[in-house]
């Protein structure tokens, strides 16, 4: 049984016009969205600014109420506890938000921040507070000197980890990292990716992980789920996916990663178009307006996900083979070849472009912060 099961998952808003409170249009944020995690294991959910990641996070952590669908945590569906039961639940899964400092109260010291959750589920008798509390701190590379200081005279960096130890205080089995490094300094974030990954493995957490910085999800990633316009389109293992898209999607993703060698001058791939309104998707498939291969089924009928080979599962029209793969050998140049249709018109990619996106999509991690050994690079 799965720690996290979520199916047809749907979230739609309504708008409101002016004074008079009337419904005016409907956003369709997250629509038909299914993923499951293990125990101990790292889900990723990527995809463009306003794809519905952070929105499928708010329902899994109850924070809105899904239209349709089901969550379950250890198979227990939330939506059929009593408000009881359900507030006894909610301990079992934790949050990491993207900027730390805003995530902290800025008139409570480090003590009382941490504390805060402990007391508010009345889970330890206030004498067991005070340790408490100084075993999280260390447990994330902070001690005694910290604990009465307050947000505004910590870096970033340091901000995070107090997030993380008051994340951690109620033990929590599931933490969702909504893009937790993204407002930090590259080498502070290497230092936090690693911390995560220390404490997953002390503590047998799962990550659902909410980001679209794909070094950093490879990194750290079992599991990825790549979302578009509030519908899943491609998820699977982490390697098989970055390095054998199946999707134009995330083919076009990983067609837009740049090179970590400032002495490679790479070209880009850029999708054309916008992505679309919430309020207004387009019929069928909803990336057909900025796919290079789209087909006129793709302008009618929604493609539904379907299990393709290497376990990977993708929602598209598309004959598995259509896509040329990304993998050891000749196929990471074949690839590249492909995803100069995702490049604006009247941009040429240039050689050093195709070298460079051989570099991430031959078979080798992309792994710019330095969080792999040398044996997991081959």
């Amino acid at each position: 049984m799965s720690l996290l099961s979520v199916e047809n998952l749907t979230v739609h808003f309504r708008t409101r016009r002016g004074f008079s409170g009337k419904s005016a249009a409907v956003v369709y944020a997250v629509d038909g969205v299914s993923f499951s995690i293990e125990a101990g294991e790292t889900l990723a959910l990527v995809g463009e600014s306003g794809s519905g990641k952070t929105t499928v996070a708010e329902a899994v952590l109850q924070l809105n109420t899904p239209t349709a669908g089901t969550i379950c945590l250890d198979g227990v569906d939330l939506a059929k506890l009593s408000r009881r039961d359900r507030l006894a639940m909610k301990h079992r899964v934790q949050i990491v938000f993207q900027d730390p400092y805003s995530s902290l109260d800025p008139r409570m010291t480090v003590h009382d921040l941490v504390a805060e959750p402990l007391h508010a589920g009345k889970r330890m008798r206030p004498a067991d507070v005070d340790s408490r509390v100084l075993s999280l701190l260390e447990m994330v590379g902070l001690g005694t000197q910290h604990l009465w200081r307050r947000p505004h005279e910590f870096s970033g960096g340091q901000c995070q980890r107090i997030a993380v130890a008051r994340a951690l205080a109620v033990d929590p089995d599931l933490v969702v990292l909504d893009e937790p490094t993204s407002a930090l300094d590259v080498s502070v974030q290497a230092r936090i990716l690693v911390l995560l990954q220390e404490l997953k493995q002390e503590l047998g957490l799962a990550y659902l992980l909410i980001g679209h910085d794909l070094a950093v999800v490879e990194s750290v990633a079992d599991k990825v789920a790549v979302m578009y316009s509030g519908r899943l389109v491609e998820a699977g293992d982490a390697a098989e996916v970055f390095h054998r898209p199946r999707h134009p999607y995330t083919a076009a993703l990983l067609a837009s990663v740049p090179s970590p060698d400032p002495e490679v001058r790479s070209q880009l791939g850029v999708l054309q178009g916008d992505v679309p309104s919430s309020v207004n998707p387009p019929e069928g498939c909803r990336f057909h307006p900025r796919c290079a291969y789209r087909m006129p089924i793709c302008e009618t009928t929604m493609p539904e996900m379907r299990l393709v080979d290497g376990g990977t599962t993708r929602a598209c029209h598309l004959p598995d083979d259509a896509l040329p793969s990304a993998g050891a050998g000749d196929g990471g140049s074949d690839w590249i070849e492909s995803s100069q249709l995702f490049i604006d018109e009247g941009v040429e990619a240039s050689a050093d472009s195709a070298a460079a996106a051989a570099a991430v999509l031959d078979g080798r991690p992309i792994d710019p912060l330095g969080l792999l050994n040398e044996k997991d690079r081959r």
